[in-house]
């Protein structure tokens, strides 16, 4: 099922009428993670029954490809030459392909960022304002996994497919669960069986993702954080003028954190398995000051 295109206006309109700015305090850090609360934390708790264990996240990708021009670079330190084990790491976590959670610095709208900070407070330095480091508790909450191949009986999303509010609730009715406040969702497209089947290719030729129109469902049911298996964003986003409306509103707008290029295939099937799509979800970002992102693997708990 398709639906016209959004216009840039009506995007444009969606920073003023989905506009979380001072919501939470004029100095507010964390936009809709404050919808996570002892109560709801304790509520993901309960889901907590088989004990099933289910990682969301890829391996650091240290191999180059069309769709990861700036892999991860990993060398070794330490060997039985030297007579110990020792890692060097270094990556850059945004793009498409390290699971990544982004801090609320990472996009500019007009020269502001979520909350209303100036764009100034991201320096040379770091991120002033609104870095991963605001997140050093982590996020502890129910996660849903919204299963778009599964409702839409196919293997995988072909890229560019977009992706409807009517998508995710179907999604939701297949689980027999509504998405609420302070809830994680996790949207599968399938990319990374596409990619196998179809081999890489770069992000910008397209990549399956959330259609414009899902961002007033994204604010009227209070998602406190928003992942995905590809950006989130559909890539091309059919929204001229707009690259990516998802990224651009979500962020700066709402203040909803996005976790980008997760592998949610072992979820799905582990969601099968339980009979069920709602779960406690952890995920730890790295403690970097002043960071606009950090990798991370969410853990599902069944």
């Amino acid at each position: 099922m398709s639906q016209p295109p959004l216009t840039k206006t009506d995007v444009d309109g969606f920073h003023k009428s989905l506009s979380n700015w001072g919501r939470w305090g004029e100095r507010d850090q964390l936009g809709t993670l404050n919808l996570i609360t002892a109560e709801t934390r304790r509520a993901a708790a309960t889901l907590v029954r088989s004990g099933r264990a289910v990682s969301c996240a890829r391996s650091l990708p240290t191999e180059p490809a069309p769709d990861n021009p700036q892999p991860v670079v990993h060398l070794m330190l330490g060997t039985a030459t030297e007579g110990w084990g020792g890692d060097y790491i270094a990556l850059a976590p945004h793009g498409f392909a390290t699971s990544h959670i982004d801090a609320l610095c990472h996009i500019f709208h007009e020269g502001r960022l979520y909350n209303g900070y100036s764009i100034d407070r991201v320096t040379a330095h770091g991120a002033l304002e609104l870095g991963i480091h605001a997140l050093r508790d982590g996020i502890v909450a129910r996660g849903v996994l919204l299963d778009i191949p599964r409702v839409r009986g196919v293997h995988f999303l072909e890229p560019g497919d977009p992706i409807f509010p009517v998508d995710l609730e179907a999604a939701e009715a297949l689980g027999s669960t509504r998405v609420g406040p302070g809830d994680v969702a996790l949207v599968r497209t399938g990319r990374w069986l596409a990619r196998s089947a179809r081999g890489p290719r770069p992000a910008a030729e397209g990549l399956a993702g959330l259609d414009a129109s899902c961002l007033p469902w994204l604010h009227e049911r209070g998602v406190a954080a928003l992942g995905c298996d590809g950006v989130s964003d559909v890539i091309p986003s059919r929204v001229p003028g707009v690259e990516m409306p998802i990224h651009t509103v979500a962020i700066v707008a709402i203040g909803l954190h996005l976790i980008d290029n997760l592998d949610l295939d072992a979820l799905a099937a582990a969601c099968v398995d339980e009979d069920r799509v709602d779960f406690q979800l952890t995920i730890a970002p790295l403690i970097l000051d002043r960071g606009t992102a950090s990798p991370v693997n969410p853990i599902a708990l069944f």
